[in-house]
């Protein structure tokens, strides 16, 4: 069975049956599989999903599968779905089409956590912070939608809808499967959370919107199976959002947070639906999704708040009474509807009717909105032209797609965002760095969980594994999550989460590598090994390390310990000063042990460590700068005055360009100025000066040279160091900073960046990647689609970098791979600089309420922040060739486990699930247990289109000798997020509203 990954494509799904060991080779021809059938997508095809089955050998009897292409970019995506047709009575309501038809929404928008946590805001805790109940939203709502059929409410937050589900009893559930069939309760979105769009990973949204699908899908059917994506609080819009959401089968998109100058521009032209191509690679209509922005943010029209938390006058409409009040109701309504109208294309508006977590009182809401719709539509009768209706975003959007008009049309997306001249949303690019690199941390631990599980087969469930990493993860995406700008508690609970579903999934990998090496050994995980602390190899003479890998593709990485076996180079370094300082007494080991540690692809490899008596001596130190420091790739070299970095080399390509580096901060705004009152905080960055201040002109150095690496140790201040690193056989550049506590007994608030100045000629043009996927050019003060007037010249040029950002001209590209999302930007001709960490003492009035300071029992002065980047220099039509694995390989990093040493070895000390690895274009983005007798597979060709010459090809990729353990039984296409059969999916919307 082959599969053809075209550039640009993101995957395809496939179900299997791995019950037993098993291997590949057949085809089953059981009546429950699908029609296999041959799959492929365009050369520039970016997410390509496959469903199919993978099971036990034996049984029926058995045909080969047919070959499919990958494109490149392209995802495939293998599982099996059973799903009937939705039969639903016609559930829009009637529309007048010689009247302008108010389409009314009521909704409610449900943070999964912001001030309060996720469980404090179902369970209606903590209304001192805020006033918030999401189990009584939904008991209200349903209780309201059951009196008058005409009423209509959707819901987007499946993370809180599965909870309150579970709780509710038999005749509930059927009465709410009756709403959602008849569409009187439709759900929108439909993902787990309302994801982040500027800070979040594409695999990991992929796998929080699949889990939330997946439960409609199997709760409600393909009538609960929303075909409106919904993100109307994010802060901005990335590109690859969009192309995500048309690859998994939604025919519109709204939002409601727009830059204001975008907004007036687009009021003006009446641009303000559109339609969003938002791949390059995909072929159209595979990424062409219909784009609405709403009117108002995502809140009802000024006076039209009718929940428990608003104060509006209600609906009075008792003529008897004085103050009867219908009549300028109708009125004001009328006005509004009217100049709404003004600046949209059809005779068809929408309006939201509904707020954060309202409906608490649904009477309140809906009894007003009866009236509304009533006495607005009695003035048609008197020569109105205006018609209320109770409506849906999907039913919205059918009558735009009866228009038949065309749209303008947007390539780019929607960043920066503003909402005034000196209130840009960029701060939140970089907020809480601790929390943004774990959740990427927890990302690579799920994925080898997920995988862990497949390979290990049932007994890798025994025990109390859980399913917490997946929901800790998805719960992590929220737009209040990663992107820092939640509470500190809150923070502090979404970190909990995490680690919890870190420990039960760790019951779950312990499971299966005993299974796949037959060792039972106790398995220690050292999760703090990014400051040299595991008790385990500090206490024993003799530990056997694993070291497991999920990428499709051999990988080598760091290991700690004595002596080796088996025989690598090695090398005993001593532990930075920097290192020994943060890890604040949890550690006492004072040297590390350094060699090559390799995993198969998809596999593990074990490695005994002894602690020798006439073992090699660690490294010596020496306190000078180094001209210069190399490897058979590069060549980095130091100015020995300073300690700084002055050039890097490409030894294979014959490249040399200046390079220096440093660090500044720029000083937060307190908002005390003449132009505005605006601070920085958890959202907003807001410098003082476009100007920062250097830390150090100078740093001090240590230098430790072996054959193994080589690391220029800096230092400088007291609260930044940073280790220049190279392996001894890496093409990358290492640079591992560590940054904190920022001082704040000046009262200045400091955001500290790092910047690299080259003598690369930009021509002010820089680049930077899509939640981790494609690559999109920047260019300073500048946007694609309107003429901006910029008053923040460094907070209006920052983007999101969520794995990498580059510069290049016609000869050289500088790539810095990110470990975690990052704000960024060139603000300067040949440079490119990283914001690494805040630390702000003014809240800026976003509704946080309070400073983002972050303080820890650990570190009460201030949180310390550590984390890498990695270099690369190459010509620029090859640079991808380096930096798309590079960038995979900081996402998904090893998961290292140890055992005490006590000479149980392990009968098996090296295992892969492939028979041979991936080409080096496809990348295995999901493998992750369906049910019991199925698995989800997505294989990604990462490469864009056009920006390799070898590696941008359609690749052929033969799933028969593709796992080791699995045997293919057949597949059948899905779409992204694996809840339709791609054959359903309903293009003809997207075709229709294709900008000619």
């Amino acid at each position: 069975m082959f599969f053809n990954l075209q550039p640009c494509f993101p995957g395809f799904a496939f179900e299997s049956l791995p019950r037993e060991p098993i291997t590949l080779g057949q085809v089953a021809s059981s009546r429950d599989l699908s029609e296999h059938k041959q799959m492929s997508c365009d050369s520039r095809t970016h997410f390509l999903q496959h469903g199919g089955r993978v099971s036990a050998a034996g049984g029926s009897a058995a045909a080969p599968l047919r070959g499919f292409r990958l494109p490149s970019r392209c995802v495939c995506v293998c599982a099996c779905v059973r799903a009937r047709a939705c039969v639903r009575v016609q559930s829009c309501h009637a529309t007048k089409p010689n009247l302008l038809n108010v389409h009314l929404v009521p909704h409610t928008h449900d943070d999964v956590g912001w001030l309060k946590t996720v469980d404090q805001y179902y369970y209606g805790d903590r209304n001192d912070i805020q006033h918030a109940g999401v189990q009584y939203i939904l008991d209200s709502v349903v209780d309201q939608l059951l009196k008058n059929p005409d009423r209509r409410f959707i819901y987007v937050e499946t993370a809180f809808f599965y909870r309150w589900w579970k709780r509710q009893s038999a005749d509930v559930r059927r009465t709410v499967r009756r709403l959602v069939d008849e569409g009187r309760l439709e759900f929108v979105n439909g993902g787990w959370c309302m994801s982040d769009e500027a800070t979040t990973h594409y695999s990991a949204v992929i796998d929080q919107m699949t889990m939330g699908l997946r439960f409609l899908n199997d709760t409600f059917g393909p009538c609960g199976r929303p075909r409106v994506a919904w993100h109307i609080d994010p802060f901005g819009h990335a590109r690859e959002h969009a192309s995500m959401f048309a690859q998994m089968g939604y025919d519109g998109f709204f939002f409601g947070r727009l830059d204001y100058q975008d907004r007036s521009r687009r009021r003006i032209a009446r641009e303000q639906e559109l339609l969003w191509r938002a791949s390059d690679s995909l072929t159209p209509p595979m990424a062409d999704l219909f784009t609405g922005i709403l009117p108002n943010g995502y809140n009802p029209p000024e006076g039209f708040c009718w929940d428990q938390s608003c104060d509006d006058p209600p609906i009075r409409d008792d003529p008897d009474l004085e103050d009867y009040n219908v009549d300028d109701v109708v009125k004001r309504f009328l006005a509004i509807a009217n100049t709404q109208a003004k600046v949209y294309k059809t005779n068809h508006i929408i309006m939201t009717m509904g707020s954060d977590f309202q409906y608490e009182n649904a009477n309140l809401w809906y009894k007003n909105l009866d009236k509304l719709i009533r006495y607005v539509n009695g003035r048609q009768a008197n020569g109105s032209r205006v018609h209320a209706l109770y409506s849906t975003p999907s039913c919205y959007l059918q009558e735009l797609h009866r228009a038949n008009l065309t749209w303008a049309l947007k390539t780019d997306d929607f960043f920066p965002y503003a909402d005034d001249a000196h209130d840009l949303w960029t701060g939140y690019f970089t907020s809480r760095p601790a929390l943004k690199r774990y959740e990427r941390i927890s990302n690579g631990n799920l994925q080898t969980c997920n995988q862990l599980e497949v390979l290990g087969g049932p007994i890798s469930r025994n025990g109390p594994f859980g399913k917490g990493d997946k929901k800790a993860m998805a719960v992590a995406q929220h737009h209040d999550a990663v992107s820092g700008t939640e509470k500190q508690h809150v923070a502090d609970d979404y970190a909990r989460r995490l680690a919890g579903g870190w420990l039960r999934c760790q019951v779950l990998v312990s499971n299966s590598l005993a299974a796949l090496s037959g060792s039972t050994a106790e398995r220690i995980y050292c999760d703090k090994l990014n400051v040299s602390v595991c008790p385990l190899t500090e206490s024993s003479s003799k530990v056997t390390h694993a070291h497991a890998k999920g990428r499709s593709h051999e990988t080598k990485g760091r290991s700690h310990g004595g002596n080796v076996s088996p025989a690598f180079g090695l090398q005993v370094v001593p532990l930075s000063a920097a290192t020994r300082a943060v890890r604040r007494n949890r550690g006492f080991a004072v040297n590390e042990l350094v060699f090559q540690a390799r995993a198969p692809p998809l596999g593990f490899t074990t490695y005994s460590v002894s602690l020798l008596r006439d073992g090699p001596p660690a490294a010596s130190t020496r306190r000078r700068t180094p001209t210069a420091i190399q490897n058979k790739f590069l060549r980095v070299t130091f100015d020995p005055d300073t300690g700084l970095l002055s050039g890097l080399s490409n030894l294979e390509t014959k490249q040399t360009i200046k390079l220096t580096q440093n660090f500044y901060w720029y000083n937060a705004s307190d908002g005390n100025n003449s132009k505005s009152d605006q601070p920085s905080g958890a959202y907003i960055f807001r410098p003082n000066s476009s100007t920062p201040f250097v830390i150090s002109r100078t740093a001090k150095t240590e230098t430790v040279q072996t054959s193994v690496l080589q690391e220029v140790r800096q230092w400088f201040s007291p609260w930044v160091s940073q280790v220049v690193r190279l392996h001894g056989d890496s093409r990358a550049l290492e640079l591992e900073w560590t940054v904190g506590p920022l001082p704040i007994d000046d009262d200045l608030g400091k955001e500290v960046i790092t910047r690299l100045d080259s003598s690369i000629q930009t021509a002010e043009y820089f680049y930077t990647d899509s939640n981790g996927r494609e690559i999109l050019q920047r260019k300073k003060d500048f946007r694609p689609t309107w003429i901006l007037r910029q008053s923040e010249p460094v907070a209006g040029n920052y983007y999101p970098i969520n794995s990498r950002a580059f510069i290049k001209d016609e000869v050289d590209q500088l790539t810095v791979v990110t470990d975690r999302s990052q704000g960024g930007s060139s603000i300067q001709n040949g440079s490119l600089e990283i914001m690494l960490h805040r630390r702000l003492l003014y809240d800026d009035v976003r509704g946080v309420a309070e400073p983002l300071n972050e303080t820890s029992a650990l570190f009460p002065e201030g949180l310390v922040v550590r984390g890498r980047l990695l270099l690369s220099l190459d010509r620029p039509p090859t640079a991808a060739d380096a930096h798309r694995p590079l960038a995979q390989q900081a996402v998904l990093q090893p998961t290292l486990t140890f055992t005490d040493g006590d000479g149980r070895w392990s009968p098996c000390l090296q295992f892969s699930g492939l028979q041979a690895a991936l080409p080096p274009a496809v990348h295995l983005l999901t493998l992750t247990q369906w049910d019991e007798d199925s698995v989800l597979l997505r294989l990604e060709h990462q490469f864009q289109s056009r920006e390799s010459k070898e590696n941008s090809r359609p690749v052929t990729v033969n799933l028969q000798k593709l796992f080791s353990t699995l045997e293919i039984l057949g597949a059948s296409e899905l779409n992204l997020s694996a809840n339709q059969w791609k054959d359903e999916m309903k293009l003809g919307i997207k075709i229709l509203f294709f900008f000619f």
